[in-house]
């Protein structure tokens, strides 16, 4: 039986030349197209400036968000050369800004270390860009050259002489490519900042011309003479120290430059950051097990032989020796070899053993030389790791429970019909009478509803034992499918019986509601990240209005929303009888109106929780949940004027 079949030969294959593979199929080279995406060309180009200044070439680095959102990144580096390329025959400057994987980073005689190596740097750039104009200060001489789209539109032009040197990269991003192009500031400071940290002695400045402040654009410098002990310092500013000054590491081995920053408070998390070569390796890699393997070694060997864990009835653990502990762990690597596009994981074996060796001779002699404030942090081990002992109890003790209570669900969760995680979605209600409401509302075949009493434990000021004691939170555990393993010293949270991929908080739209979010998600950042990173974890957002004229109504969710309603209501008229509800809470709403508003997947309005920057948000949480009050309060007075607070 013949079949209308397309043809398919040599006519269907597509040859993308230059850089439209690129524009056809951008998540490939930047992963996203939303926000993150958008600022990863900063990154970009931020990168070619940060490898000119680890050549030794480079003092400052100005990033300008102009008023349209355009960016212009400056740098004073030697400028990328402009001569004739030999074998492509065309301007070395457009050879870099138009072809993949093209520039000096891949001579190493020309940069040692190169942190956008497997990046797909700014020729990307340009083409993901409406507009691209490139200014060269080199050799005594100004050069410029405009491309749009990854293409030339002029040639390079020799505009004339000039007293100093770099190079100037300011581009549009395409609105057809990306979600956005609105750069948050934020964003791009907390970056910058993180660059002044690893590279100490360069000066990096953000200018955004979208905002004035007295008269003059906002503006922000970064600079740092200490380097990474001043970025210790500052992630632990929200935290209370056990020791005054960081321990400091620096070494180099094979050509790989390993330099470290280590301090312990008295918070019972542990937080270990990684870069190579200014790139942040989120999932770790060798550098991050040669630091670990080294911190074990050495208390473990400084206990011993002091006798300090001689009354213990139960062995120390390599996480023990992590709790309270911040650090950052950094290293230059010529040749690096990243697990995967995005470099979430350095796989260089070698390195395990640099790193480790570094390491451990820099604690081993500041362990002898410090005796007492060894002390200090051996005592914190060791209190950590009767806290583990009990904790491991407590969890055994509920999971213990669930199997011989066969389901083991909680009592107050109504449960969905689908068994299919993919399907199902779970609601973390406030408060009995909101539960209520939602369980009428919920379309039972995919919703469930669990019920959370009040405000749960506060994770971040908690032993761990105790957090498995809070009836809220076990609720959440066993109502979720989930568990946290030990394995080999190393703890992680098991999702494979994960029951709803849709884990979605509802909670009261006034200060208790956001409070109580807040607590909720410190417990997801603490305990169950991986939920976070696979993006199951959603905030409701109930309406903060209904407008009523008559018998017709709309739901608003900001005060734009409301007042373009009652401004089409009244046509500009006062005379007209306008009714406006304020909803402070979810049970002022009935079952009808909460399912309608909030809880319909065709109509409701979901926020996907995501970690767009781990160092930033584990600062913000400590500094929120924890202990220093100073540090907060000067958070909630920078803020204070984006809050709109119903009294």
């Amino acid at each position: 039986m013949a079949e209308n079949k397309p043809n398919y030969s040599a006519n269907n294959i597509q040859a993308l030349e230059g850089l439209e593979a690129v524009r056809k199929r951008p998540g490939m080279y930047i992963g996203t197209t939303d926000s993150k995406g958008l600022h990863h060309l900063v990154w970009e180009v931020v990168d070619n400036s940060i490898d000119e200044h680890l050549a030794g070439h480079c003092t400052q680095i100005d990033v300008i968000i102009h008023e349209n959102n355009s960016i212009t990144v400056k740098d004073d580096g030697r400028g990328i050369p402009v001569g004739m390329h030999e074998k492509l025959q065309k301007s070395a400057l457009e050879v870099v800004m138009t072809v993949l994987h093209a520039g000096g980073k891949f001579d190493k005689d020309t940069y040692k270390v190169s942190g956008g190596l497997h990046g797909v740097g700014v020729s990307c750039v340009n083409a993901l860009s409406t507009y691209l104009k490139a200014e060269v200060h080199r050799e005594g001489k100004y050069y410029t050259q405009e491309y749009s789209e990854g293409k030339p539109t002029s040639q390079v032009v020799e505009q004339g002489s000039s007293e100093i040197h770099g190079t100037y990269i300011t581009f549009q991003p395409d609105e057809k490519i990306f979600d956005t192009l609105v750069y948050r500031y934020e964003t791009l400071a907390a970056r910058l900042r993180e660059l002044s940290y690893l590279n100490k002695g360069l000066k990096l400045t953000l200018t955004d011309e979208r905002e004035k402040v007295d008269g003059a654009f906002k503006s922000e410098d970064f600079y740092s003479e200490g380097g990474l002990k001043e970025f210790v310092k500052f992630l632990d500013e929200t935290r209370t120290p056990l020791i005054e000054e960081p321990i400091y590491v620096v070494g180099k081995e094979e050509n790989v430059e390993v330099e470290v920053a280590l301090q312990y408070n008295t918070s019972y998390s542990e937080n270990i950051y990684s870069f190579v070569n200014n790139i942040n390796t989120r999932e770790g890699g060798t550098h991050v097990s040669g630091f670990k393997r080294a911190v074990n070694r050495e208390f473990t060997k400084y206990g011993n032989d002091n006798g300090l864990f001689s009354k213990l009835k139960f062995s120390i653990s390599g996480e023990d020796f992590r709790e309270g502990l911040t650090a950052i762990v950094s290293v230059k690597v010529p040749e690096p070899q990243f697990k995967g596009q995005t470099k979430g994981e350095l796989g260089n074996s070698e390195v395990t053993g640099i790193v480790s060796r570094a390491v451990g001779e820099a604690l081993k002699n500041y362990l002898e030389e410090n005796p007492k404030k060894a002390k200090v942090i051996v005592d914190k081990v060791i209190l950590a790791a009767t806290a583990r002992h009990a904790a491991r109890k407590a969890r055994e003790m509920v999971q213990r429970k669930n199997v011989l209570t066969g389901t083991g669900l909680p009592g107050k969760l109504s449960d969905c019909s689908s068994k299919d995680p993919v399907l199902s979605e779970i609601f973390l209600v406030e408060g009995d009478s909101a539960g209520g409401t939602a369980k009428q509302g919920r379309d039972r075949n995919f919703q469930a509803i669990l019920p959370l009493r009040g405000k749960i434990l506060n994770v971040e000021k908690a032993l761990e034992h105790k957090i498995y004691e809070n009836e809220e939170i076990k609720n959440m555990f066993t109502a979720l499918g989930v568990s946290i393993e030990e394995k080999e010293g190393e703890r992680s949270l098991n999702t494979e019986k994960l029951r709803y991929h849709k884990i979605v908080i509802m909670c009261d739209a006034d200060v208790d509601g956001s409070h109580i979010s807040t607590l909720i998600l410190t417990f997801f950042f603490r305990y169950m990240r991986p939920l976070i990173e696979q993006g199951y974890v959603y905030i409701a957002q109930p309406p903060l209005y209904q407008v009523r004229k008559g018998k017709n109504f709309v739901y608003c969710w900001n005060d734009e929303e409301r007042q373009s309603a009652i401004d089409q209501y009244t046509g500009g008229r006062e005379d007209v009888n306008i009714k406006v509800q304020r909803y402070k809470g979810l049970g002022e709403m009935n079952a009808d109106q909460l399912w309608e508003t909030t809880m319909n997947p065709e109509e409701r309005k979901l926020r996907q929780v995501t970690i767009e920057d781990f160092l930033e948000a584990d600062r913000v949480f400590s500094m929120l949940m924890g202990d220093e009050v100073p540090p907060r309060r000067a958070f909630i007075e920078a803020n204070a004027k984006y809050a709109n607070i119903d009294i």
